[in-house]
């Protein structure tokens, strides 16, 4: 952070314009799919990216944990690759051009072309199965990280929050199974970001040691400051920060703060940098960023869709960020994860 005045709201909007924003986790319903013509009634949408000067997002290919069975994980992985392949067919040219974007090069020449960046996701290592062929199959596809969990341990790994009603108990694996040691070093070698959110923390600090590339928690807050099974507590963090990797603060409100008497969480775009602000003092501007989750739970006062993307900036600079350091958050430190994953790969 700087020690200046904040810019006017025209120069934060104008510095916004500026940066090469890219929200690294976006959910889609299934099986509709991000809508290229029309504005929706989801949070983020291609016009609404447009709005609010988002110039990228990562779509997720999420799959609901279910059971390990044969049958349970052939679904999954159908379901995964079937949402990867209609994301990015929403790829075109009119009203707004659209591109995909598979490596950090395309996505900084689509921003500078003034196209919208779609890039690829998958949520839960469920959909893999017992399969670590299908990990290069979604590289192919254009995928760019997988969460290894999502609620519910899988075949590969225990989650931060177990599902009672699938019959989890507290640990399954003890962290991560050797499946899914296997799998992060598939991940390595075919160019796949491991993303340690919803990882319970015990699996989530084995990734840290044992990935060959800097692992990152796409969407996740600072327990210091919720204390969330969710979030990540300073060892945690350290670990992130230690191997290089990443933090990327999201805005679910139930990460950033406790409810309210009546069981809500009226979470503002100020209780997000706050937690912004705490991982930056932790583990330093170069292992922090940010990301919504939006159509995942993701949505605070202020931050309520991709068009009020700006917000989130102006707040920041409001708070004594540069340029250069609004830059790092919104893409400059998941771009320096993402390249040394794809150097690792070759």
């Amino acid at each position: 952070m700087t020690d200046i005045l904040p810019p006017t709201d025209e120069a934060a909007a104008a510095i916004h314009a500026a940066t090469l924003t890219l929200d690294t986790h976006v959910d889609v319903p299934w099986p509709a799919t991000p809508d290229p013509a029309t504005q929706t009634a989801r949070r983020v949408d291609y016009p609404k990216m447009q709005a609010g000067g988002l110039k990228g997002v990562v779509f997720i290919a999420y799959v609901p944990q279910g059971p390990l069975t044969p049958e349970g994980h052939d679904a999954a992985g159908a379901r995964a690759e079937a949402m990867l392949r209609a994301i990015a067919a929403t790829a075109g040219e009119t009203p707004m051009r659209r591109r995909l974007c598979t490596t950090p090069d395309e996505l900084e020449a689509c921003a500078a072309d003034g196209a919208l960046a779609i890039l690829l996701g998958v949520e839960n290592g469920y959909a893999m199965g017992e399969d670590l062929s299908r990990l290069a199959l979604w590289r192919q596809l254009g995928a760019i990280y997988l969460t290894v969990t999502h609620d519910g341990h899988n075949a590969l790994s225990d989650a931060a929050r177990p599902r009672a009603d699938l019959g989890d108990a507290p640990t399954r694996h003890g962290g991560l199974s050797a499946l899914g040691r296997a799998a992060i070093g598939e991940m390595n070698r075919v160019g796949l970001i491991v993303d340690v959110s919803h990882v319970a923390r015990s699996a989530m600090l084995q990734a840290a040691e044992l990935s060959r590339t800097p692992v990152v928690a796409t969407h996740a807050c600072c327990r210091a400051l919720r204390d969330h099974p969710r979030n990540l507590d300073d060892a945690q963090m350290d670990a992130l920060r230690d191997v290089g990797g990443l933090l990327q603060i999201t805005a679910v409100p139930s990460f950033l703060k406790a409810p309210d008497a009546d069981g809500t969480a009226r979470a503002t775009v100020s209780d997000y940098a706050d937690h912004v602000d705490y991982a930056v003092c932790r583990i330093g501007i170069d292992h922090v960023g940010l990301s919504s989750d939006f159509d995942g739970g993701g949505g605070v006062q202020g931050w309520q869709d991709a068009s009020m993307s700006g917000a989130v900036s102006a707040e920041l600079l409001r708070r004594g960020y540069g340029p250069r350091e609004l830059g790092l958050l919104w893409s400059g430190n998941f771009l320096r994860v993402w390249r040394a994953t794809l150097r690792a790969a070759r």
